[in-house]
């Protein structure tokens, strides 16, 4: 059996499960350099908040494929976006082995930014397009995952090889390399499932465009995505930092395990969120994140250990809880020729949560020191949780949703 549009074999009712690795084995690279970056600043030397630049570049790089080609796989196809942003990886991983500067870091994360651009909402409504019917649910689950699997799996594979293996700057982005190589194979023989498909080369820039069957329950989902985004990116711009400076923790693989315990701390709340529904998910993953806040704004104002592998934890739980509500409300509303710019668009307001904390921290690093700024953007961020969830229950509707 064959793919009638392509002519490729059909994978049957695994090939979700295809697409899932791969999208997990892109955003992996991500975050790989999490843990490296003490060493980028010993070898280069470069201030803190030029690592929250660089880190930032990143957030840049996402925003700005979402908004202008966010939604070109619902024309072209989004095996050919995806197996494009496997190639993007590939050279951001190359522009890391060169190890030529801060310039090349910068395009490093600038090519990664944009490969996971290509990757967030394509690869989202991909998984759940290949999914047999039957398995729809368990399918949404799977996205999720492997976006915030993958996002954990990068810091604490670099984590590991840097602290117990040769050459710390080569050999993770070697190990990515062979990943995504691997990647790239299944993704070619996936089907397509955009009928009609264009040619890659017709693709345009487009404007960006909420469809109209989607903007009652955006405001919504784009608030809890906000939030829950914007404590992962604190979360990972503080954290490598403060265990250095502050808790004198060098250890590599300790930094990586407790990045990745936020980001399977998501995966989890995200487990949680078919028993709770999305009506009383997205709210209470709001909560849970002021509580993860005061955990970290804790960890910080004391220089303890603890709370911030808690607050990892928590946090974790209620940011999953809040991208899988949202990300469930989205593609239900939305019709299946405006799915992947409808996924989009949720993931620009994500990563906007994600950059905000990561300059700002940078910025007030140098005047009140990294755990004043770190408390400072705890703070707001934990008054922005408190409204969203506050909004969400005020505008609930009879039958216990946003009734937007």
């Amino acid at each position: 059996m064959s793919d009638r549009r392509t002519g490729r074999p059909a994978v049957g009712r695994t090939a979700y499960l295809g697409a899932a690795a791969a999208f997990a084995v892109c955003m992996a690279g991500t975050t790989l350099p999490t843990p490296l970056y003490g060493l980028y600043q010993e070898e280069i030397g470069f201030s803190e908040l030029m690592v929250t630049v660089v880190f930032a570049v990143y957030a840049f790089g996402v925003i700005g494929v979402l908004l202008f080609v966010g939604n070109v796989s619902d024309s072209v196809g989004r095996r050919p976006v995806l197996l494009c942003g496997l190639a993007l990886a590939a050279c951001s991983a190359v522009a890391f082995l060169a190890e030529g500067g801060l310039p090349l870091l910068c395009l490093g994360r600038l090519l990664s930014g944009l490969s996971a651009g290509l990757f967030t909402g394509t690869a989202t409504a991909y998984v759940l397009e290949l999914a047999p019917p039957d398995r729809r649910a368990r399918a949404g689950f799977v996205a999720t995952a492997a976006n915030m699997g993958g996002l954990g799996c990068g810091p604490l594979l670099s984590g590991l090889l840097a602290e117990y293996a040769p050459a710390p700057l080569v050999l993770p982005f070697v190990v990515h390399l062979v990943l995504l190589a691997a990647s790239f194979a299944v993704s070619w023989f996936l089907p397509e499932t955009v009928a009609g498909a264009r040619p890659l080369r017709t693709a345009r820039p487009q404007r960006p465009f909420l469809p109209p069957e989607i903007r009652g329950v955006f405001l919504p989902a784009g608030i809890a995505a906000f939030a829950g985004f914007a404590l992962l990116g604190l979360f990972t711009s503080v954290t490598p930092a403060f265990l250095a400076e502050s808790l004198d923790v060098h250890n590599h693989a300790v930094v990586g395990l407790i990045v990745f315990a936020a980001f399977s701390a998501s995966t989890l709340g995200q487990l949680l969120v078919p028993r709770l529904g999305t009506e009383r998910a997205i709210p209470l993953g709001c909560l849970v994140l002021v509580a993860g806040l005061a955990l970290l704004a804790a960890s910080l104002a004391r220089t303890t250990l603890w709370p911030l592998v808690l607050s990892a934890l928590v946090g974790g739980v209620g940011q999953g809880m809040g991208l899988r509500g949202a990300v469930g409300e989205i593609a239900a509303a939305a019709t299946a020729e405006h799915r992947g710019g409808a996924l989009s668009a949720l993931f620009v307001v994500a990563y906007c949560g994600i950059s905000i904390p990561v300059i700002g921290v940078g910025l007030l690093s140098e005047p009140l020191g990294l755990a004043d700024a770190g408390l400072v953007f705890a703070a707001c961020m934990a008054v922005l949780a408190v409204a969203s969830g506050a909004y969400l229950l005020r505008h609930a509707g009879p039958g216990g949703g946003t009734g937007a």
